[in-house]
């Protein structure tokens, strides 16, 4: 077999429905369909627009100036979206950039499909800053893509609009391709950066409604870019793999997108007043340690090194014994003594999941 289960996903499987305190997911917490107050009764359940349908694609390109609906592919989330860029612009032996940490799928990808890849990897003792000089110097004359995330998961780091337009001119100069998750752009809360797409015809943004608007479930996500022979290519890939999209999710998200501040600014208040929490709740603990997310709805905290401590065995007592949720850092490839944190649930649900961190490491220490 060519692909393999991701360690991500494993560990969601096997812990996400056994807990009752989530503090490792990595969006606002989910929506309900009451909450939503859509009526769906006139509903044609029929085929949809291959692209996604014209009137949501309008409502994604506003947030891309300069664009339109006709350069906006909606797709089933944004794992698709990054399936099918990958897929159309890489062939066996070539070669991409991807930073890490990121979602598991960014690299996986790539090598499941016989290409190369090389890490560009973000560290703590750096602020999970990406080296843009390392970055240039990893490209080779196979590449064919960088891909970044920021505002990004699970460290929360962020780069500058300087930094992402130095970026640019870095991909336009080597005639490759930047994929550009900006999944998170919402939440940046004091540095917005410009959305990517717009920027260059060089660049592909993709994004969701999955974070920022607390709706996983409807997997509803997007691929922006002003090349077209990029966007025919995504295209004809959907059309092997999804055909359309849920009619009733697009329904969701246009809907959704129609209110798009009255739904943000509450999202984002609600997120901040967490963060500054979890901040606090850091800032007095003698055996975590973390570097302030600048934005995004995760950290990406870890366990101290003086601490005498097996890591796995405190995510799997606190899953276990406390049924309460975070994802270790060997599901991002990086030291297991990292682990996802989220700040996009309920307050109650947050201080009882870090209280039941605490409890975790003490009995894992015994």
């Amino acid at each position: 077999m060519w692909f393999e289960r991701m360690d991500l996903e494993e560990w969601f499987d096997r812990y996400q429905y056994e807990v009752e305190y989530d503090i490792g997911e990595s969006a606002v917490k989910f929506l309900t369909f009451e909450e939503l107050n859509i009526d769906l009764g006139a509903l044609p359940l029929r085929y949809g627009f291959h692209k996604g349908r014209p009137d949501l694609r309008g409502y994604i390109a506003e947030q891309y100036p300069g664009l339109s609906s006709e350069q906006v592919i909606v797709t089933s989330g944004a794992s698709e979206a990054n399936f099918a860029i990958i897929a159309a612009l890489m062939k066996p032996g070539d070669h991409c950039v991807v930073e890490l940490p990121n979602y598991t799928s960014m690299y996986e990808v790539p090598k499941s499909l016989g290409c190369d890849v090389s890490l560009l990897r973000l560290e703590f003792d750096k602020q999970f800053k990406p080296d843009i000089g390392e970055l240039e110097s990893l490209i080779t004359p196979k590449t064919k893509l960088v891909s970044l995330t920021h505002p990004n998961n699970p460290t929360g780091s962020m780069i500058t609009g300087d930094e992402l337009r130095e970026i640019i001119g870095i991909v336009e100069k080597h005639g490759i391709y930047l994929l550009f998750d900006e999944t998170y752009r919402e939440f940046a809360f004091d540095n917005t950066l410009p959305a990517a797409a717009s920027l260059s015809p060089r660049v592909i943004s993709i994004s969701s409604m999955s974070k920022c608007y607390g709706l996983p479930g409807i997997r509803i996500g997007w691929a922006v870019t002003q090349d077209q022979d990029v966007l025919d290519a995504l295209l004809a890939i959907r059309e092997q793999v999804s055909i359309t999209n849920n009619a009733i999710s697009e329904e969701i998200a246009e809907s959704v997108l129609k209110r798009k501040t009255e739904f943000l600014h509450k999202s984002k208040l609600h997120v901040e007043n967490n963060r500054a929490f979890v901040s606090d709740w850091i800032d007095s603990q003698n055996d975590f340690e973390w570097i302030f997310p600048e934005a995004g709805v995760v950290g990406f905290p870890r366990i101290k090194e003086n601490v005498d401590v097996d890591p796995e065995k405190v995510y799997r007592i606190l899953a276990e014994k406390y049924r309460t949720f975070t994802i270790p850092g060997r599901c991002f490839e990086m030291d297991n003594r990292h682990f996802r944190l989220g700040f996009g649930a309920n307050h109650d649900e947050i201080e009882i999941g870090l209280e039941n961190l605490e409890k975790a490491l003490k009995d894992a220490m015994k």
